[in-house]
């Protein structure tokens, strides 16, 4: 899965919060803040997991509001970590 997530997501603890969540599913991968203020998501494991990462990603922590959640079709610029880790 590698996804842009856009709305208020930066400044608000987002790219910890999707680390933790896809850490506790067992997924590789990243996140970081991207320069136009959304935030990337590159993951790779089993469907349902993903799924329910992608759902984690449209309700967000506390604080942020997100308005989209948007399939990307770049290909992803770093390979995925183990275990799933913040990019800078």
């Amino acid at each position: 899965m590698h996804v842009v997530v856009r709305g208020r997501v930066q400044g608000v603890g987002f790219r910890w919060f999707v680390r933790e969540k896809a850490r506790a599913l067992r997924l590789t991968g990243w996140v970081h803040n991207r320069a136009d203020g959304a935030v990337e998501v590159f993951a790779i494991g089993e469907d349902a997991a993903l799924a329910r990462l992608r759902a984690a990603l449209r309700a967000g922590p506390a604080g942020a509001q997100v308005s989209a959640v948007e399939d990307e079709v770049e290909e992803p610029s770093a390979a995925a970590l183990d275990p799933f880790g913040i990019l800078k």
